[in-house]
């Protein structure tokens, strides 16, 4: 990845600059470039931002020259998939050393999982008389990572469901037809792969997992106890109803605070580049 122009923006600053540290691209289930969702950011008054493509880094190399080109920061970034318990649960990566030897040995080990579940998600389908599906998610998710998202676009194509929402419901969630669980290591073992590569880790979006109060305070306990660094307080379309909870488990559990939209496609009209909400003053930021 090529040098940044200028030297990272001291944290003082930071924290009164417009952020999105949760962001993909095509080189993951997203839709765009890293060059087009840099021009959308821009356009949108971000200032700094993290490109975290899941379990992978590929497209870090476009979005530092695009940055560079639109007077924007860039935040190396990666979002890793990990468990907790049975639960599935994404850690962000932030400040990230890409090359770091560890964390791509890491990664290649998660692209070769995905993979695998690839396969098993392919027969599935097949058997459920929609066959030759990991083709055509291939082909839809060039030059990116195959994700269950692929699968769900061209299931859509193939003229199984209406939009991808009615794919997962019917096909893709626990009990449907092509439901493979994933094999994701643990929290422990994410947080590991991004410290030896420099990084911050970042609990992504905590109000997403569906948990009761008290499963979310393991969750966070259990973050905490793996050497985690930070949380999301504020991420995707609805992120001030929870802003005020998760800035308090921040608080109560000495996390640093990160926001990120979670963005993947332009069509997701419910949610808007540059729209997130401040970070409380007392929060200090992650990155």
């Amino acid at each position: 990845m090529s040098e940044p122009k200028h030297l990272p923006t001291p944290a003082a600053k930071r924290q009164s600059m417009r952020v999105d540290y949760h962001t993909h691209s095509h080189f993951s289930d997203g839709t765009l470039s890293p060059t087009k969702l840099v021009e959308m950011l821009k356009a949108a008054g971000v200032e700094r931002f993290a490109l975290t493509d899941h379990d992978t880094t590929a497209g870090l190399g476009e979005a530092c020259v695009a940055a560079n080109e639109h007077g924007l920061e860039l935040v190396p970034g990666v979002e890793i998939s990990a468990s907790h318990g049975a639960l599935g649960v994404h850690i962000v990566g932030l400040q990230i050393e890409e090359n770091n030897a560890e964390l791509c040995a890491f990664l290649s080990q998660q692209q070769a999982a995905r993979h695998a579940r690839n396969v098993q998600i392919d027969i599935k389908l097949a058997k459920a008389r929609w066959p030759g599906l990991l083709e055509r998610a291939t082909a839809i998710a060039h030059p990116g990572l195959v994700t269950r998202t692929h699968f769900a676009r061209a299931l859509v194509g193939a003229g199984a469901a209406l939009d991808l929402t009615q794919v997962f419901s019917r096909f893709l969630t626990t009990g449907k037809p092509g439901y493979v669980s994933a094999e994701w290591p643990t929290l422990s073992c994410a947080v590991q792969a991004i410290a030896v590569a420099g990084g911050v880790a970042v609990l992504a979006h905590p109000n997403r997992y569906g948990l009761s109060g008290g499963k979310l305070r393991s969750l966070l306990q259990a973050f905490k106890n793996a050497g985690g660094h930070a949380i999301e307080v504020a991420s995707g379309a609805r992120s001030s109803d929870s802003l005020g909870a998760l800035s308090d488990a921040a608080k109560r559990y000495g996390f640093k605070a990160s926001i990120g939209s979670d963005f993947h496609d332009p069509a997701q009209t419910w949610l808007k580049l540059g729209r997130l909400p401040e970070l409380p003053p007392e929060l200090e930021m992650a990155v």
